[in-house]
């Protein structure tokens, strides 16, 4: 669809991040947030004192929008357009290795390992514990009316 040629009450239906994201697709060119913005604003013909207190808005819905991206020149463009990929810091690598094989040697280890579960009094370390069980009661509830 293009934006520049629908009428004012169909763009008004439109979400600023709808309008910036066909602007971007129909000129295939990155921009900043103010000259984006301010393309938006004059299709929707929002003057320029309403325009400055949204634009902190309109740039937070785009950080939060995952159709777009911010390059390094501080300029959006639409992560279509881009192979993103993960930036792995060799040390980083390195480390997680070196987690993983630790981590299976302990799962090893532990399979090998016996669990023994003994339910005797003596593993108890408190043994005023036991004492102050056998002095409970039980009451019913007639008995707690009277």
């Amino acid at each position: 669809m293009n934006v520049r040629q629908m009428p004012l009450e169909e763009l008004e239906l439109l979400s600023y991040a709808d309008i910036a994201y066909e602007l971007l697709k129909l000129d295939k060119k990155t921009k900043t947030t103010p000259l984006l913005f301010g393309e938006v604003c004059k299709l929707l013909k929002i003057n320029e004192d309403v325009m400055y207190d949204l634009i902190g808005d309109f740039y937070t819905t785009l950080t939060t929008d995952k159709r777009f991206v911010l390059l390094d020149n501080a300029e959006w463009d639409l992560k279509e357009f881009h192979a993103i990929k993960p930036i792995v810091d060799e040390e980083d690598e390195s480390e997680e290795e070196a987690l993983d094989e630790s981590e299976q040697e302990t799962e090893s280890d532990e399979l090998e390992d016996e669990v023994v579960v003994s339910s005797d009094e003596e593993d108890f370390d408190d043994v005023d514990e036991i004492d102050d069980l056998e002095d409970l009661a039980i009451v019913s509830e007639e008995e707690l009316e009277e």
